[in-house]
């Protein structure tokens, strides 16, 4: 049973209304197809719908996905944790887990999702059940098989690659996986599809969804202003970054995510290029820019939660592709300008990180690797002109990262990451919760002792300190790192890359 009103959800695909796109599906029973409430096909009847929480309980019931609205392109349901009873909360935490393991190209174990949530093994098929309408193997059997079908229709990548990509071990599996649910072949699927991308030699080009509206401007200019050259770019309505080995793939590789408006006849998207090196880990990559670019956030309850702060509707929280690399450019930024912040990262790239082959003269080189900066003597990271303090923090930092990398696996326990975090050399409150923000996607984060915080609360609200602030911000949860975002933009530009007046 979905869990909504199935009357007001077919109001919804009558106006086509955004803001319930990716939030459910509806069945027509008259054609055995499931669609988004977006799809601009001629409105069923309202007997023929039947309404689903998931694609997976859609295909669970034997619809097939719309060729039209493409349900694979949807953006994904948001929080995996929100103001709800336990047992929902399990089980969508159980979901993102289930995403995670299938974008990394594991084969999931329900007994390790069970240890991992602190549940038995039964206890947490029963309330996943409950929550999703599927078994925890049927929903990953539909994410990767939407994510297959996302491939063909986008791509023209080998069918070979294509089941690999989307997590099948082997060709043979994956035909009659899909010709099973979706009642013919994926060579005829492919032929029945006309692809936008270029050739596989030139980069594998898919299209990704988001909830409107979406404030491009401020994202862009958020980007903008941290750009290091020769790792982005950020153009009028696209960025372009290199990707160093090891965090998408085995192999370097390179990003291009391109804004696309809205027209008559198709919502907005963005349109992610990226390359040929890392085509098989699509599904990585995937995940990794919807977290980048926060495509999942739901705009229109994180902005009623903010109502009483300035600021144009649809704000996004910038994440990061590469963890270490927000973590290393935060210690830089500690007690200086952007713009410096920005020259010693350039400086650290020149120096310690490799060329990578790109489409482009400006974006060459990868960030330095953890095990390069951990290795590096302290005097050749300090003659680049960072404080010996800093130099000591980051490659601190690069000699804990494989335990950092392990917590940051785990999304809803940001605990966890800032507890590990703060008991490193000059890694304070404030770096700690900056990381959660950015690197981990915590939406919930209030770094404390930020003056550009406490300024324009002062402003706004006539708070006088941390405490009153800290009061004051109560109201904006689970979302006050959006409104530290609407805080920030709601003042002139930053002279400083970190506002921490504790952290040094």
């Amino acid at each position: 049973m979905p869990s909504f009103d199935s009357d007001a959800a077919y109001l919804a695909i009558k106006a086509r209304d955004a803001r319930f796109d990716g939030r459910w599906f509806v069945g027509v029973t008259s054609t055995g197809i499931y669609c988004r409430p977006i799809c601009r096909v001629r409105t069923p009847r309202r007997e023929n719908c039947v309404f689903f929480d998931t694609p997976a309980q859609a295909e669970a019931a034997s619809f097939r996905p719309c060729m039209k609205c493409r349900p694979e392109v949807a953006p994904g349901p948001g929080l995996a944790w929100t103001v709800m009873d336990a047992s929902r909360t399990l089980a969508r935490q159980a979901a993102h887990w289930l995403d995670h393991a299938a974008a990394e190209e594991e084969t999931p174990s329900i007994a390790a999702l069970a240890a991992h949530l602190g549940v038995s093994d039964r206890h947490l098929r029963r309330i996943f059940a409950a929550e999703h309408g599927v078994t925890p193997l049927q929903y990953v059997q539909t994410r990767r098989l939407l994510l297959a079908k996302q491939l063909l229709t986008d791509t023209r990548l080998p069918v070979a690659q294509v089941a690999l990509a989307s997590g099948f071990r082997s060709l043979r599996r994956f035909n009659a996986a899909f010709a099973d649910s979706y009642r013919m072949s994926p060579t005829r699927l492919r032929g029945d599809a006309t692809p936008e991308a270029v050739s596989p030699a030139d980069g594998v080009t898919v299209t990704l969804g988001f909830r409107t509206p979406y404030d491009t401007a401020a994202m862009l200019r958020f980007l903008t202003a941290r750009a290091v050259p020769g790792v982005e770019a950020v153009e009028a309505c696209s960025v372009r970054r290199s990707v160093r080995a090891g965090v998408l793939g085995p192999e370097a590789g390179w990003l291009e995510a391109a804004f696309i408006d809205a027209t008559p006849t198709r919502p907005a998207s963005l349109r992610l290029r990226y390359a040929p090196t890392l085509a098989r880990h699509s599904g990585r990559v995937v995940m990794a820019v919807r977290r980048w670019l926060d495509l999942d956030a739901a705009p229109q309850t994180i902005d009623d939660a903010l109502h009483d702060l300035p600021g144009a509707p649809g704000l996004r929280m910038p994440g990061s592709i590469d963890a270490f690399e927000m973590a290393v450019r935060a210690v830089l930024g500690q007690q200086v300008t952007v713009a410096a912040a920005r020259t010693l990262a350039r400086r650290l790239i020149e120096r310690f990180g490799e060329p990578i082959a790109t489409p482009w003269d400006d974006i060459a080189r990868g960030f330095p690797s953890p095990a390069v900066l951990a290795a590096a003597p302290l005097a050749h990271i300090a003659e680049l002109g960072i404080i010996r303090t800093r130099v000591g923090a980051i490659q601190a930092l690069a000699n804990a990262w494989p335990e950092l990398t392990r917590l940051l696996a785990l999304p809803h326990q940001p605990e966890a990451l800032m507890t590990a975090l703060a008991g490193l050399p000059g890694i304070g409150p404030w770096t700690a919760h900056y990381l959660a923000m950015r690197a981990l996607g915590w939406p919930d984060a209030f770094p404390p002792k930020d003056v550009a915080v406490l300024n324009a609360m002062k402003t706004l609200f006539g708070t006088q300190n941390q405490r009153e602030a800290d009061a004051r911000a109560e109201a904006w949860r689970p979302w006050r790192s959006y409104a530290v975002l609407r805080l920030w933009n709601s003042l002139a530009p930053l002279p400083l890359a970190s506002t921490s007046t504790g952290d040094t």
